[in-house]
């Protein structure tokens, strides 16, 4: 019964996304109906809608970060506090073994949706709201060789300063 009552409100959620209907953007007019379930390697399953009055169908991923990204979401969560906590974008490419350019395409993308993407980092990462800003504020003003740097000398000097000046 539980199962039902989550389906039903996440129903409620859900809006048309075509410019052209009626019910563009508004939630809750009964024109949204279940239009089926698909099984990924990624995410397991997806719920797909329907808006009865205009036809368009749209999956729950739909407009957020991970849509129609095939890595896992746990894998893209984990890079992000990678970067959070001052890696290299090289040595995290490395260490989740993939490319340099998905790395950037996903910190692109996060950057695009920071506000959705900021309270996964904070609730499941346990990341700290200061080190998630200075994250997106040195992201959008492209200057992340210049954070690792700044990094890399704090933990040198850490190592030797007394723990209160650091």
């Amino acid at each position: 019964m539980a199962k039902k009552k989550r389906r039903t409100q996440n129903i409620r959620l859900q809006y048309c996304p075509n410019p052209q209907c009626p019910y563009y953007g508004q939630t809750e007019q009964k024109n949204v109906v279940c239009n089926g379930r698909y099984r990924t390697k990624t995410k397991g399953v997806v719920q797909q809608f329907l808006c009865k009055v205009c036809k368009e169908t749209w999956t729950q991923y739909q407009g957020t970060f991970f849509y129609h990204l095939r890595t896992p979401r746990d894998k893209i969560l984990l890079t992000l506090k990678l970067l959070v906590r001052g890696m290299t974008l090289r040595g995290i490419a490395e260490v989740m073994g993939v490319k340099l350019d998905t790395v950037r395409y996903w910190l692109k993308r996060a950057s695009e949706h920071s506000a959705q993407i900021t309270p996964f980092l904070m609730k499941d990462l346990k990341v700290k709201r200061t080190e998630v800003d200075a994250l997106w504020s040195f992201v959008k003003k492209n200057e992340l060789r210049k954070r690792a740097s700044l990094w890399k000398v704090k933990s040198r000097l850490g190592s030797v300063l007394p723990r209160r000046l650091v």
